[in-house]
């Protein structure tokens, strides 16, 4: 005879969790390492370059200007707050927040990435110019991409939520995207300090 069959009630289990009890935070975690460690192995280059030069920027190429790389920082850095009350209101269900949120968040990251070329032309010197042009533009650069990225996700979440389109299923999409801006903003700070600061100090 088979032994008989058990089972456990889960109907009072939620269908909607948030943070570490879903599948895509995780996803977005493994996203983050890689990423971290890519712009980790940029800078690690520049540093490297930097050891091998006399002069930093080398010969007369002059010094990255300072300005609008650290308006877009104190931006980059301000996008956090929108991306929080998303957060925070997705975890509440409120989808009435959760929209002019994103929708915030996501106008003034258009802004970072219009504000990023003036970023690359601040550096003053052109990426093929020799190795510490291309090791600056290429940290910058690589980081760029993740903006870019990140508007269309950010506004696409914001629409699906402007059209009622969304479900309770997507809330959780909420939170995981505000957990990776604050990567996105965060990370951005060792990359202004070595690439527009450091030259004035190392």
């Amino acid at each position: 005879m088979s032994a008989p069959r058990t089972g456990i009630d889960v109907s009072a289990l939620s269908t909607v969790v948030f943070g570490k009890r879903t599948v895509l935070w995780w996803g977005t975690l493994g996203f983050m390492i890689i990423e971290g460690f890519t712009l980790v192995l940029m800078i690690a280059s520049y540093l490297y370059l930097r050891q091998n030069e006399f002069d930093w920027p080398p010969g007369r190429t002059p010094q990255p200007d300072l300005l609008i790389p650290t308006i877009n920082t104190v931006l980059l850095l301000a996008v956090i707050i929108p991306m929080r009350r998303a957060d925070r209101a997705a975890k509440r269900m409120d989808r009435a927040a959760v929209v002019p949120a994103l929708w915030i968040a996501t106008g003034m990251t258009v802004v970072v990435n219009v504000l990023r070329w003036f970023e690359l032309m601040a550096l003053n010197v052109k990426w093929d110019a020799h190795a510490y042009g291309s090791a600056a533009w290429g940290v910058v650069v690589l980081h760029s991409t993740l903006i870019v990225v990140d508007v269309f996700e950010t506004g696409t979440i914001a629409a699906l939520f402007m059209t009622g389109k969304a479900r309770r299923k997507h809330y959780p999409d909420v939170s995981d995207a505000a957990f990776y801006q604050y990567f996105l903003s965060l990370a951005w700070i060792p990359v202004y300090l070595v690439v527009y600061w450091g030259p004035r100090v190392l």
